[in-house]
Formats: structure tokens, sequence, C-alpha cells
């Protein structure tokens, strides 16, 4: 609840809501954060110490967290027998490939479809995100067969289309309202100065850079975090780090120590990237937001 909302309530129903609102903060860091700390430390445990148990009645046994011999054996077996700098490798080329191939394309579209007008316009635009509305699997059998025909199954081009084909729309949708927020006059001036409609377009990226950052975070994130597409489309030599760290887990043996290594090793970059464009990221989602 916000503060100004807060203020307009009695000193001791502010106190209460006060209260409530750090209990309410405390309980969701640590319900979000504890285990991303129970993986990052286990990757670095041996089996015995990663399953150690507190006795019975022993209340200080949470200290058994923090209380082990660090090795690296995990990320050893990832990077070194398994093959995880190449699945790493993937995720990056696609994920990124795709959020490029994405914001080039989308960007223009958006800018037609906010500067244009044409008939069929809105029912366009509707075509367009409705496309983004269909859930992966429903979409995945054909994609599947439409991709072998082109022998693009098992190749980061393929993969990285496939995230397109998701990504593509959302970033029309997205984009557009960050073009309609940008005012006409600016490019109007500019091609009344004799710049054609593509060098208008290239003087106001600048003023929706924001925007386009925080749609390229988004898209990385999906491509990062996909499976479906990842097990399915780049099934062989474009399998990406969600899929290979699924195949950790076996009927017979369950690698626990490598796969809290590989979600560590999935997490941390976008956690990274998070804290390092996390205030681009709001100004971009909130860009757009407002008309005047």
């Amino acid at each position: 609840m916000a503060s100004r909302e807060i203020a307009q309530y009695p000193t001791a129903t502010r106190r209460v809501l006060g209260v409530a609102t750090i209990l309410f903060v405390a309980f969701y860091l640590i319900w979000t954060l504890l285990p991303l700390l129970i993986m990052f430390l286990s990757s670095f445990k041996d089996l015995l110490d990663a399953f150690q148990l507190p006795a019975t009645g022993d209340w200080g046994g949470a200290a058994l967290l923090f209380t082990f011999e660090p090795t690296t054996k995990h990320y050893q077996n990832l990077f070194l027998d398994l093959n995880f700098g190449t699945y790493l490798g993937n995720s990056l080329i696609a994920s990124l490939g795709s959020a490029l191939v994405s914001v080039v394309l989308g960007s223009t579209a958006a800018y037609a479809l906010s500067r244009l007008d044409f008939r069929g316009k809105n029912d366009l635009f509707f075509w367009i995100i409705s496309t983004r509305m269909a859930p992966v699997v429903a979409v995945l059998v054909p994609l599947y067969a439409i991709f072998r025909s082109l022998d693009l199954i098992g190749t980061l081009p393929g993969l990285i289309l496939a995230y397109t084909t998701f990504n593509l729309p959302f970033a029309i949708w997205i984009l557009k309202g960050f073009f309609d927020n940008v005012p006409y006059a600016i490019e109007e001036a500019a091609m009344c100065d004799g710049s054609t409609r593509l060098q208008a377009l290239r003087m106001i990226m600048p003023l929706v850079a924001p925007g386009i950052g925080a749609f390229i975070v988004l898209c990385v994130l999906f491509g990062w975090n996909d499976y479906l597409f990842s097990s399915i489309i780049g099934s062989g030599g474009a399998k990406t780090l969600p899929a290979a760290t699924i195949a950790l887990v076996q009927p017979q043996n369950i690698q626990w120590g490598s796969i809290m290594a590989a979600g560590a090793v999935t997490t941390v970059p976008m956690l990274f990237l998070g804290v390092l464009i996390r205030r681009y990221l709001v100004a971009g989602l909130t860009m757009g937001a407002v008309r005047e």
C-alpha cells in the first residue's frame, strides 16, 4: 500500500499497516531469496553435506546451511564432463539473436502501425497480438513439422526463429505504444527539412530507447528460460541450459549437486542483468502508459 494512502488513516491504524507492510515484505524476501540461497550454497557442497539434517529438537540446525567444506566439483562436472559451456553459449545466442531480430522487425512494423492510417489497421493489429495469445503447446506440433521440412530442427537458426515467432507479435504490440507516445511533430519537422521517413524514424529512436531496452530484456528472459522449444526444436545441436538441466534427472540417478550448480549458472546471469538495468527496465515498461 502506498505511503500516501496510509497517511490518510489514524495514527494507530497507520502503525498497524506499517508493521503489516514490513512483515509482508520480510516474508516475501525470505520466500523468494531463501531457495536461491540454498541452491547457490548447495552447488558448492558435497552430497553428504547437502543432505545433512539437524538432530531432533535442535533449533540451531540452520547453521548447517553454512557449515560445509566448499567444493567446485559440481561445476567441473558441468563444464568439463557434461559440455555445459556449449549449452550456455546456445542460450546466449538463441535468446539474444531472437531479441535483436524481434526488435528490428518489430520496431519497423510498430512504427508503421503507429504513424500510418490504412483500411483494416485495427483488425491487423488485433490479429498480430492474437497470435501471441495461443499457448506454446498448441503450435508446437505444426512448428515442428514446418521446421523439419526446412531442416531447421536441432539448429540455432531454427531455435531463434521459433523464439521470434512468439516474441515478434509482442514486440509490435508493446513498441507501438512507445511510438504513440512520441509527438509526431518531431518527424514532421525532420521531413520538412528534407529527411526521409527512414531518417525520421532513426531520429526518434533514442526517444524510445528505454522501451526498446525493456523489451529486449523481456525477450532475452523468454528465450533464456524456455524449455519446450529448446527440448523439441533445439534437440540435438541447439540444446540450451533448461533442456540440458532436466537431462540430469535420470531414473537411476539424480545428480543433485550438478542440478544445483546448473540452476546457479542459469539463474545468476539473469539476476545480474536485472540488477544492472532495473532502472531502465522500469522506465521502459512505464513509458507510454500515460498519454498526454
